[in-house]
């Protein structure tokens, strides 16, 4: 049997408060508008444009965005860094056979620039999508699990038919994971590979 998993990219995967922080504080310079780089990164997993309402008026916020992805590449992307057991994580499926896939909220250009810069060994990246519309993309993929740290990404997972694996390495306690119903709730990353293991062995069983 063949278990497929799919991960959310920002503080699943990757450490991108760094690199995010950079761009909202160039944003707001160039905009001249201030924005709490600091309060923007504690909350990351909703879009972009979601984030800019609370610092922009609405119909500025989409000139706006453009403008932080026309930064991001040069200012974000390379200051990003992989979460601890990112990589672990991603071999312990694909020591079992399975194939793995990144579904993101990030656009693809900066999804697929953030994984090749970290060397995470992956099958597909899907961008831009956020909570219950990443479940087709998990469908179509057929992954089992789905790996992230925001309550978007239960929704993401039980859209797609798949077991919710939340990691809190973002905005939530894994109390508040399991409270969300996550069907598993993790410290971290490094204790995935572990739990995967047990969990695929169990499905080879059946």
């Amino acid at each position: 049997m063949t278990t497929s998993v799919g991960f959310d990219l920002d503080m699943t995967l990757a450490d991108t408060r760094t690199g995010i922080a950079a761009v909202y504080d160039e944003l707001s310079v160039r905009l001249g508008v201030a924005i709490d780089s600091a309060a923007a990164v504690s909350r990351l997993g909703p879009p972009l444009e979601v984030e800019l309402a609370n610092w922009l008026p609405a119909d500025e916020v989409a000139a706006a965005a453009e403008l932080y992805r026309q930064i991001y590449p040069e200012m974000g992307v390379p200051v990003h860094t992989a979460m601890a057991g990112a990589h672990d994580a991603i071999a312990a499926v694909r020591a079992a056979g399975g194939r793995v896939i990144v579904v993101t909220g990030k656009n693809l250009r900066d999804a697929l620039g953030t994984v090749e810069l970290l060397g995470l060994v992956v099958d597909e990246v899907v961008g831009s999508v956020f909570g219950a519309d990443k479940g087709a993309a998990l469908a179509r993929f057929g992954a089992a699990a789905y790996v992230g740290d925001h309550v978007a990404d239960i929704e993401a997972a039980r859209a797609g038919g798949a077991v919710s694996v939340g990691v809190a390495t973002g905005p939530y306690t894994v109390g508040e994971l399991r409270d969300h119903g996550a069907d598993v709730a993790l410290a971290d990353l490094t204790q995935f590979a572990a739990w995967y293991t047990g969990w695929h062995q169990r499905d080879e069983l059946r």
